[in-house]
């Protein structure tokens, strides 16, 4: 009897605030299982968006909310994410799986990854109308389209709406295969889309590729001091790959490392998920100004190629300032992807790989110049 009325007490205690967060979680494991974007990171936030909104009742509601506030959820939330560990380490994933070899082959592509920054200060200039200077600082970031960046910094200034910060900038990577496409369209023309850029392959030295994560580590280190640990980290993993020595530790970093330390994220992320913290008017705020900041990223990076091509005799397809946003590696492959629907025989890869992981470089190093602001 006692079992049966705490069925129904369950069922009783069950608000459309969970439903909606059902709803919201599901959509997320619809679009990691049968959409296949980006299933080790949407998997676990959406599982996780179910899980924390389950209800339930009387001392199981008691045991339940306690292993959220102060159980393994929140120990794993305290050493990984409040002590910026799981950013951090991840990017040592992150940086071993880059190849600068098409940026280093053609430098000239950093250019994009600076330009389709725009997002961030855009977003922080409409944020300040809404939030205290450090909040708006740390939801203009979510513009970055890089996780652990945007955790790093909200943690860093403190803001109060860090959780949904993280789901934001998470969820808004995820979905960068949805987001970019219809603004890319919106800001070119057929003509501009069907540009051809014949890749030439350059030699890269080993010599090269080793300096290079060391040379780029200690100029972040100068111009956005703020910015080292995560350039340091990125970098360090980019030195594990491209060294020679360590192939078994890079293969590591690469898949076990940076696959496990995405699942804790997601688990953790999606702990800050409980509806009565979720859905309030502040979180739809800044779930609408994460979409602003990595719109006006893609917008940013698309519009400076079509200005560069009033000046360039060999024109540039703009579709490639797209992947200038840190979504790596997917911004890049949603360029390559229509540049092939608009020409099979159009291959962008190289290209938008070297502006992707520019990218990656210059939202690093933009939210080290907000934290040096801000902080």
């Amino acid at each position: 009897m006692e079992a049966i009325k705490e069925l129904f007490g369950n069922i009783t205690n069950m608000t459309w605030q969970m439903a909606v967060m059902w709803i919201i979680g599901g959509l997320l494991i619809y679009l990691a299982i049968k959409k296949d974007m980006e299933p080790s990171l949407l998997l676990p936030i959406g599982f996780g968006a179910i899980l924390v909104n389950l209800p339930f009742s009387g001392a199981v509601d008691q045991m339940v909310r306690g292993a959220l506030s102060e159980g393994p959820l929140s120990s794993l939330y305290k050493a990984g994410i409040a002590n910026e560990l799981f950013p951090l380490i991840l990017f040592i994933g992150i940086g071993a799986m880059i190849d600068f070899g098409p940026l280093l082959s053609n430098p000239k592509l950093m250019v994009f990854g600076a330009a389709a920054q725009f997002g961030i200060f855009f977003t922080l200039c409409t944020a300040s109308m809404f939030f205290a200077d450090n909040d708006a600082a740390s939801i203009a970031v979510i513009g970055a389209a890089d996780g652990p960046t945007s955790i790093v910094v909200a943690q860093a200034l403190n803001s109060k709406y860090i959780g949904a910060i993280m789901v934001a900038a998470y969820s808004y990577m995820a979905l960068v295969p949805i987001i970019q496409p219809p603004v890319i369209k919106l800001l070119t023309t057929k003509k501009e889309r069907l540009i051809r850029m014949p890749y030439v392959q350059r030699e890269v030295s080993k010599t090269t590729r080793i300096l290079f994560p060391i040379y780029i580590t200690v100029i972040a280190g100068l111009v956005a001091p703020q910015s080292v640990a995560l350039v340091g980290f990125l970098m360090f993993g980019n030195l594990i790959r491209e060294c020679g020595v360590l192939d078994s530790l890079s293969e590591t970093a690469q898949k076990v490392l940076a696959n496990l330390i995405t699942i804790f994220l997601g688990i953790t992320i999606a702990s800050q998920m409980q509806a009565e913290r979720f859905l309030q008017p502040e979180t739809l705020i800044i779930l609408g100004l994460g979409l602003v900041a990595f719109i006006f990223d893609t917008a940013g990076g698309v519009l400076f190629a079509k200005f560069l091509n009033l000046f360039l005799k060999n024109k540039i397809n703009p579709m490639l300032g797209a992947a200038g946003i840190s979504a790596f590696p997917m911004s890049g492959r949603v360029v390559h992807k229509m540049a092939l629907k608009e020409d099979p025989q159009n291959f962008l890869l190289m290209q938008a790989t070297g502006v992707n992981v520019s990218g990656q470089i210059a939202s690093v190093i933009a939210g080290g110049l907000i934290l040096n602001f801000f902080s």
